[in-house]
């Protein structure tokens, strides 16, 4: 008997799971698309079985996985996807944080945002939560100042003091690159930055602080978020050799957040 019991130890150890499950995750391209290739690695060890689906821009993969296209998506912050469930009604929650990936400020025609001229043009997302991000780190480098009561879905209408006259350019994220040549600055998210070949500790002339609240996290369906292979998704993503791999492959550009 106790043979038999050494035995059946020594095959539970060396087994793999019996029962191998699929699931598909939307990213957005650059680093959340990088670090899931990474996680799927240390998932298909668990069992989980991950495709991977690149989004380019910030709306379809929520709506994607409200509708069941998608089991999970890994791209967003809380102030974000808060305000997606308020205004398109998803049933969506978040399960684990993933990364900060602190905002940026980009120029090509200054070095600093001391040098921006009056009346210069600054770019920033058209997105309420990401275009109220900008312009708090525009107010935390004293170019501007913002309603406090405006909260972190300030708007240029929120702007209370101006002194430069700065006008806002509100575009879609993911087109703040390209804008580059025709604005005096913009205020890029870290992963469209990555993308196109800006490196925020180098490129970059301002960035938000690390105490910035935009942790990046892992979000499903509120149905799902107890379902056994979220346990390992989350597992799979937190694994020390995911830290490590955010850590020497972006070099301080990502901050892991768990």
């Amino acid at each position: 008997m106790m043979k038999f019991l050494a035995t059946a130890a020594i095959a539970a150890l060396f087994s793999v799971p019996a029962l191998a499950e699929d699931i598909k995750v939307g990213v957005t391209p650059g680093e959340h698309a990088q670090i899931m290739e990474k996680v799927k690695d240390v998932a298909a060890q668990k069992g989980l079985n991950i495709e991977i689906l690149e989004f380019s821009d910030y709306v379809v993969p929520n709506q994607a996985l409200a509708d069941g296209d998608l089991n999970a998506n890994s791209f967003q912050h809380q102030p974000y996807l808060d305000n997606q469930i308020a205004d398109r009604g998803f049933d969506l929650v978040s399960v684990g944080k993933t990364i900060t990936t602190p905002m940026g400020v980009y120029s090509k025609k200054v070095k600093s945002l001391d040098e921006l001229a009056d009346g210069a043009t600054v770019a920033i997302p058209n997105d309420p939560t990401n275009g109220g991000r900008a312009l708090l780190i525009l107010a935390k480098e004293g170019l501007i100042k913002v309603n406090p009561e405006a909260g972190l879905k300030a708007g240029p209408a929120d702007v209370s003091e101006n002194p430069k006259n700065i006008q806002f350019s509100e575009l879609d994220a993911a087109q703040l690159p390209r804008s580059l040549d025709d604005v005096d600055a913009a205020v890029i998210n870290t992963n469209y930055a990555l993308e196109a070949g800006l490196d925020p500790n180098s490129d970059a002339i301002a960035t938000e602080g690390r105490e910035s609240p935009y942790a990046n996290l892992i979000v499903v369906r509120s149905a799902d978020k107890d379902a056994p292979w979220v346990k390992t998704l989350v597992e799979s993503y937190h694994d020390d050799s995911i830290k490590s791999f955010i850590n020497e492959e972006f070099k301080g550009a990502l901050i892991p957040s768990w």
